[in-house]
């Protein structure tokens, strides 16, 4: 699977069981990454799309068990550490600020044997830089 995860500068990713941020312009980014491919998520994770066409996305609560390899999947609320086996690539989207939180990211990628591939900026809708980085085993 493809993991694809949205973190502050400090790994963070939920607060108070609530996301950190809804920026407009990163749900448009996956949307185009995943373009031809499918989806898979969580209701939770749905409503980031709503508004969006949403023809590639799979929605289920066990979505990571479902998950095959080179299928894309967006995790904000739930536990990847069942799955670390099933994970081909990671593209993590970094926020460059820290907000509170209480759920953080649970692969440290520097120490974890994960390589950087690639790394873009692009500008969000709530976010002056959104950095997309996309890492390998």
């Amino acid at each position: 699977m493809i993991l694809m995860v949205c973190v502050d500068d400090n790994g963070g990713m939920m607060f108070h069981r609530r996301r950190q941020s809804r920026d407009r312009r990163l749900v448009e980014r996956i949307l185009t990454l995943t373009q031809g491919s499918l989806l898979r998520m969580n209701a939770y994770s749905a409503a980031l799309f709503s508004g969006h066409e949403r023809k590639q996305i799979c929605i289920s609560e066990d979505f990571l068990q479902k998950a095959e390899p080179g299928t894309f999947c967006f995790v904000e609320n739930v536990s990847i550490l069942p799955y670390l086996d099933k994970i081909e690539r990671i593209i993590r989207f970094r926020w460059n600020r820290v907000y509170p939180a209480d759920q953080y990211f649970e692969i440290s990628l520097e120490t974890d044997g994960w390589r950087l591939m690639d790394s873009e900026s692009f500008a969000g809708s709530s976010h002056p830089e959104i950095k997309m980085e996309v890492y390998e085993q």
